[in-house]
């Protein structure tokens, strides 16, 4: 867990390896003494392990570490740290775990049998290498540690494997079943994360990149260079590298979105908490403040526990995580040698550090806009709730709702991004969107003297739900807001999420808020907000709605024993960032701000669209995007939208799927005008810029998944019919990820056309497609439209949109130029098309002639009143100047044209370049 992103460094050097050999490389430093390094494929009970040792020079044994690395990482994201410790004096071993780097097997996920198995064939290894220490034979002295995945193993191997002497695990799990399904909720957003990395075939690494820990990737984060390898016989290809146990846990509760007891099991089983009672030996335990992934509740657990088994422990909060931040590497990797000198070196003299520390932002360094750090520490852990006071909250109960689809969510943490911002949370920094209508919350009276939360904040709440189980989700997380009472922070981006069950008639529970350590400054109060959905997580699809009381005061923890050193920071360094993003909360706020909707209107209940009067500015003008627009489209059209670029196409279809508001006027579908989830766009699908798909499941998966996601019945899906408008053929059981981009755009549109909703909006449909796949495309939209349904397509390509629509509406810097039928716009103007018969018969019909011959055209475009003459497909375009139709037949006939028809012709291309005044499309 600790991911990695694709980064290949320069290859020092080709090896060529054979199991149980390896090649010995000497590693430059400017820091003597030199490190050697030596490669080798390890087989481990018929799986090839990837593993590097590390030696420095001298003579004698010494002490041994194992260094695992992060999910979806190598053993090459962790080399520098290696050849530190080896250099520190330390025989290192590093291996990339099964089904990362340039191993075999399958990722499990620290599976007992095989990961942490695998763990202990290292040690064993260790054990017969004549430079490393034994404790007694077959017991070499080891410490463990590690990052993330690696920091788990760390722990794992201690319990499983008695000569593990020491141990410092970092920003990991305790319980990966609680990590994931917190309080039964379904952490869906990182979930995916880890089965799409875990999932990915792609960037072979070989057992010598040569590349380390990248710092310009978000820390917690890494290489991702992972062996493309075959999906095992018998598993679903959509497994990936995946155990299939694994893989099937994930697809259930993903498409459930519900954890159930054998997911939580299997995960529990391969958890450190498993074996926690056997963790004995010295631990620093290093976790990360900015982490939504593994929270800080993580590491109290394992604190606890292995403070209970009397083993020495150190634990370490620090500003970063996964969720991004600064995970102060180079501070941590010092501590962390250190550590092992005193528990492996046995050397009593070293300083270890505190019992305590935890890192605060002291401000903001000017050269560089980075958060400056300074230490609290103690003598002892105070746990999570130590030296609680009680702040009273204020409010009625409130009652909000769940919308349909869970969606739009609440936002609080954001995988990767969320940490730059919650390291600078103590400062007044922060970004977080709850959505009118579906949270409660309940205020504090601000604070008349600073208040340093550390720990975790709880409060008892009286919970009601309408939903037919009588069950609720919801997410707890405390603002720090200012003396206006409106700009709030949400330290360290975190939310609580809890499942209530048995709510029907109102049930109390005690929300445990998410661990933190914050400062609230004088002036400020506590806010403690309850919503209904959040973005990281899965919520009921079905709507309800929930009714929130407060029962309790905020118990807020304290931890007062606490010294911190002392910083200085000018006001302006933080102020004025500070000013900057108020403004911009004030203008996010403002653009969410909801409005009533009007009444239905029963005269309009039969038509797909009507649009009013519909107007939108620019942010911040007076000038309009789109500006008094009109139209009405009827059952069984196809209609084309067309403008040049500007024309305020795209602004009048996101106002027509309700994404934003228009400024005047209005939108309404069947009589129901549209708003923000307004219910009749359950009626109106849409394929606006692609579709975002697995890759790893087939067509069909991702089908039925996304129908899932929507919580509407199966039956309604009608999948079958929109297979056959969309006409995949034998691709729906290929994985997405062979698509060509033809076959992607119509999976897309069969995705739009679940559910067959009365009207289908295409924005671009046939971007990235050649020739015979835009047929294609026309035709799915003709077949579509052929049973009564309505489709709306802005497209640029005007032949197209020639051949596939019934009508038509061009807009031009923000106007409605035209609307109507197409051959009404394109048969008006100037140009006749003039059809013949291909050929004449010559004499006795012994041979024939072409009719339009060059002579011929050339006397017709001298003709008086006529301006030109040209060959064209299907006949002959004649321009008139000045003659009209009548004489110009007259003429025809004169010359002896076999004529077979005389109408109107203009190109949609001519009659739109003529409506906007000749701009590009």
């Amino acid at each position: 867990m600790r991911l990695r992103t694709p980064r290949w460094a320069a290859v020092t050097a080709v090896l060529a390896v054979l199991a149980g050999a390896g090649t010995w490389t000497a590693v430059a430093s400017d820091d003597p003494p030199p490190v050697h390094r030596a490669d080798r494929m390890l087989d481990l009970d018929g799986t090839r392990l990837d593993t590097s040792y590390f030696t420095g020079d001298g003579d004698g044994r010494r002490p041994a570490v194992l260094l695992g690395h992060g999910f979806g990482g190598s053993k090459d994201d962790v080399r520098a740290q290696a050849e530190q410790l080896a250099r520190d004096g330390y025989a290192v071993l590093t291996w990339s775990a099964r089904g990362f780097g340039a191993s075999g097997g399958e990722i499990g996920l620290n599976d007992p049998d095989h990961e942490v198995k695998d763990a202990r064939k290292l040690i064993d290894w260790l054990a017969a290498r004549p430079e490393v220490l034994l404790d007694k034979p077959g017991d070499p002295r080891v410490g463990v540690t590690g990052a993330s995945y690696g920091g788990a193993i760390s722990l794992l191997a201690a319990g499983h494997d008695p000569r593990v002497d020491a141990i410092a695990p970092q920003i990991t799990y305790w319980n990966l079943a609680d990590a994931l399904f917190p309080d039964g909720v379904f952490k869906k957003l990182w979930a995916g994360i880890f089965f799409s990395t875990g999932d990915r075939p792609d960037a072979v690494a070989g057992p010598d990149t040569g590349a380390g820990t990248d710092p310009g990737t978000a820390p917690g984060t890494g290489s991702g260079r992972s062996a493309g390898k075959p999906t095992a016989p018998g598993k679903p290809a959509a497994c990936g590298r995946f155990t299939a146990e694994l893989c099937e846990l994930y697809q259930r509760v993903a498409v459930s979105g519900k954890p159930d007891a054998a997911a939580r099991a299997l995960l529990e089983a391969r958890s450190p908490s498993a074996v926690g009672a056997r963790v004995k030996v010295p631990a620093l335990l290093v976790q990360g403040q900015s982490d939504s992934l593994f929270t800080l509740a993580q590491s109290d657990a394992m604190a606890r526990t292995l403070t209970a088994n009397g083993a020495p422990v150190a634990v370490d909060w620090i500003s970063g995580g996964h969720d991004g931040g600064d995970r102060e590497t180079e501070r941590v990797e010092r501590r962390v040698s250190t550590w092992f000198d005193r528990w492996l070196k046995r050397d009593t003299s070293v300083d270890t550090g505190p019992a305590f520390r935890v890192s605060r932002t002291g401000g903001v360094d000017s050269t560089d806009g980075q958060a400056t750090l300074r230490a609290a520490t103690a003598d002892r852990y105070p746990g999570l709730t130590s030296g609680t006071t009680a702040v009273p909250l204020a409010g009625r109960p409130q009652s909000f709702a769940n919308p349909a689809g869970a969606a739009p969510p609440a936002v609080s943490a954001v995988p990767g991004l969320g940490g730059g911002v919650a390291g600078l949370s103590s400062l007044g920094v922060g970004l977080s969107l709850d959505f009118p209508g579906q949270h409660a919350r309940f205020d504090a009276k601000p604070q008349t003297e600073p208040l340093r939360v550390t720990g975790t904040p709880t409060v008892r709440v009286k919970v009601t739900s309408t939903a037919a189980d009588g069950s609720a989700v919801l997410f707890a997380k405390v603002y720090d807001v200012g003396p206006d009472g409106r700009q709030q922070v949400l330290p360290a981006q975190l939310v609580t999420p809890v499942r209530v069950d048995g709510a029907k008639a109102g049930k109390s529970v005690t929300l445990t808020l998410p661990a933190i350590d914050h400062e609230v400054e004088a002036g400020h109060r506590l806010r403690l907000v309850v919503a209904a959905t959040d973005l990281g997580y899965a919520s009921p699809v079905v709507p309800a709605g929930y009714t929130v009381a407060v029962e309790s005061p905020l118990t807020v923890p304290t931890a007062p024993g606490l010294d911190t050193q002392a910083a200085v920071l000018p006001w302006w360094v933080w102020g004025l960032p500070l000013i900057g993003l108020a403004v911009a909360a004030v203008l996010l706020l403002t653009a969410r701000r909801r409005v009533a909707a009007p009444a239905p209107d029963p005269a309009l209940a039969a038509v797909p669209l009507q649009i009013t009067g519909l107007s939108k500015k620019y942010k911040g003008g007076d000038r309009y995007s789109v500006r008094d627009v009109s139209f009405r489209v009827e059952q069984g059209q196809v209609l084309g939208l067309l403008g040049p670029n500007g024309a305020g196409k795209t602004t009048t279809l996101r106002m027509l799927m309700g994404l934003i508001t228009p400024d005047e006027g209005e939108i309404r579908v069947f009589g129901q005008a549209i708003r923000p989830g307004a219910p009749v766009l359950s009626r109106v699908g849409s394929f606006v810029e692609g579709a975002g798909f697995l890759p790893h499941l087939n067509g069909r998966e991702n089908l039925d998944l996304y129908w899932k996601a929507t919580g509407r019945p199966a039956e309604d899906a009608h999948v079958e019919e929109a297979l056959r408008i969309a006409n995949l053929g034998g691709a729906l059981d290929r994985a997405v990820r062979t698509y060509s981009q033809g076959m992607r755009q119509r999976l897309a549109l069969a995705q739009a056309m679940l559910g067959l909703p009365d009207l289908l909006i295409l924005d671009e449909p046939t971007n990235g497609l050649d020739p015979p796949q835009i047929r294609e495309m026309r035709e799915v939209m003709i077949r579509y439209a052929a049973d009564g349904r309505t489709v709306i397509v802005s497209s640029h390509l005007l032949a197209e949109v020639e051949q596939s629509c019934t009508h038509l509406v061009v807009m031009d810097r923000g106007q409605l130029v035209q609307a109507g039928p197409v051959a009404e716009i394109t048969g008006s103007g100037d140009t006749l098309l003039v059809t013949v018969a291909e050929h004449r018969a010559e004499g006795a019909g012994v041979s024939t002639v072409p009719v339009l011959s060059d002579a011929l055209v050339e006397k017709i475009a001298a003709l008086p009143g006529v301006g030109a003459a040209t060959r064209a497909d299907g006949g002959l375009l004649v321009r008139l100047d000045g003659a009209d139709a009548t004489a110009l037949i007259g003429e025809l006939v004169r010359l002896d044209v076999p004529l077979t028809g005389v109408g109107p012709h203009r190109r949609l291309e001519d009659a739109f370049l003529t409506l906007i005044g000749g701009g590009a499309a």
